[in-house]
């Protein structure tokens, strides 16, 4: 069985000094938790230059759906590279671009014969969907969810309400947009149980804000991520889609689906709202859908993506490399890997339910598939969050060679690449189990 190893104190020497220099050239405003240097990868193996190896149950955020470097994806992107890597689809048509439209459209992720917008990142998908959604609908208002994480850009970042620290010294923020919020089974807003809350969120939205606050005749879309991502990995109650679904289509809204982070194949299901049985209005994907090169995708019915030649593009959006590259994607989730997704993220939640019994700190562990939430408390009895906790977790784990990224206030996302063994998944196991020892003796 393969492990980490671990030959230098962290960061070695060459890593350091790439590091001093990173520090001295590269915008401050990037977090990194810990000081890992990524110099070559392979599946979920991952060699700093010090020659340190790392298990990696990060997937670059979720975005290395395949692993590092899989050579199918590698040959496709070889390939490509050869024929043509750029000719703006704003302006031409060109064939990898037209096949991965079609190819998105044929996996039926909204209703009837769909079209594609493509971008380069989440970020611009979940903005050119509310670009669409305003201008469709003719409608200004819009709906969205805290803890919802939906981008950076300025459309992006009005619809999200993960942290402060996202927004400070931003505003003003695009106007129109109101947070509610999402149902949490382990934190519910309503102070009530499983499937209670979800449907108590969804009507609190008809009975107290559509009622009082907001005209739902005015609201042009609901923006929600089938699973909260940055949020905590929170999965709500299945009642909560279906009946979000049913009261947008009450009232005329367009039901807005952010899948950037829980799509692709991620849940073990090519997209997160199969889960649940609902069907958006509009898809927004991007991370798993390219294993690592930059592509968004924002998918609606051929009715409502109506908008006349001019009115959005982007020059780089749909690059022939990154479609290449995501043809031999998707090609990869449907032969095994969804349903690898399925079978190794039970065995990782199981393993993480086991290690609840053991270490008291373990407050819940929630997911699908290969999206799981562990998070971490003070105290099981009154849920007090344990951030502080959660870091020094992450940090160990690094320390012994695993790479753990957090999401929430103090919840640990195991999200590795959709090819991880059943051996990688217990190594995996084995070492955080440690790092949980470590930080609660």
């Amino acid at each position: 069985m393969k492990y980490p190893r671990i030959h230098t104190s962290l960061p070695g020497p060459r890593a350091a000094a790439m590091i001093a220099l990173d520090h001295s050239f590269v915008s401050p405003s990037y977090t990194r938790l810990y000081p890992l240097v990524a110099d070559s990868a392979r599946g979920l193996w991952v060699s700093d230059p010090d020659g340190n190896v790392f298990l990696d149950f990060t997937a670059g955020i979720a975005v290395c759906s395949t692993g590092h470097c899989h050579p199918r994806v590698v040959q496709a992107i070889k390939e490509q590279a050869d024929r043509l890597l750029h000719m703006s689809g704003t302006d031409f048509y060109y064939t990898p671009q037209i096949l991965m439209a079609q190819k998105l459209a044929s996996l039926k992720p909204v209703e009837g014969d769909a079209k594609v917008y493509f971008g380069n990142s989440g970020a611009e998908a979940v903005e050119a969907a509310f670009k669409l959604a305003r201008r469709h609908t003719r409608r200004e208002l819009n709906i969205a969810f805290f803890g919802a994480f939906h981008g950076r850009t300025m459309g992006a970042l009005s619809l999200t309400a993960s942290k402060t620290i996202q927004k400070k010294n931003y505003n003003p923020m695009v106007p129109g947009i109101t947070h509610v919020p999402y149902p949490n089974c382990y934190r519910c807003p309503w102070g009530l149980s499983h499937p209670a809350c979800g449907l108590a969120c969804v009507n609190w939205l008809e009975e107290m804000l559509f009622r009082t606050t907001v005209p739902p005749e005015e609201v042009a879309a609901i923006f929600v991520e089938p699973i909260q991502g940055e949020g905590g990995y929170v999965v709500p109650p299945a009642e909560f889609h279906v009946e979000l679904s049913k009261l947008a289509r009450k009232y005329g809204i367009l039901l807005v689906a952010d899948e950037v982070q829980s799509g692709m194949g991620r849940t073990g299901n090519m997209f997160a709202m199969e889960l649940f049985g609902v069907t958006p209005d509009i898809v927004a994907v991007a991370k798993g859908i390219a294993s690592g090169l930059p592509l968004g995708a924002m998918i609606a019915p051929a009715q409502i993506m109506d908008w006349e030649a001019g009115s959005h593009a982007s020059t780089f959006g749909g690059n022939p490399v990154a479609c290449a590259a995501a043809l031999a994607t998707i090609q990869l989730l449907q032969e095994s890997l969804m349903a690898n997704a399925r079978t190794r993220g039970a065995q990782l939640q199981q393993g993480l339910i086991e290690l609840q019994k053991e270490i008291e700190c373990i407050g819940d562990v929630r997911g699908r598939g290969l999206m799981i939430g562990v998070e971490l408390v003070k105290d099981r009895a009154t849920r007090e969050r344990a951030g502080d906790r959660r870091n020094a977790v992450i940090q160990q784990a690094f320390r012994r060679g695993l790479l753990l990224l957090g999401c929430g206030e103090n919840t640990i996302r195991f999200c590795p690449a959709l090819t991880i063994s059943e051996e990688e998944a217990n190594v995996g196991l084995e070492i955080f189990a440690e790092a949980l020892r470590a930080v609660e003796a």
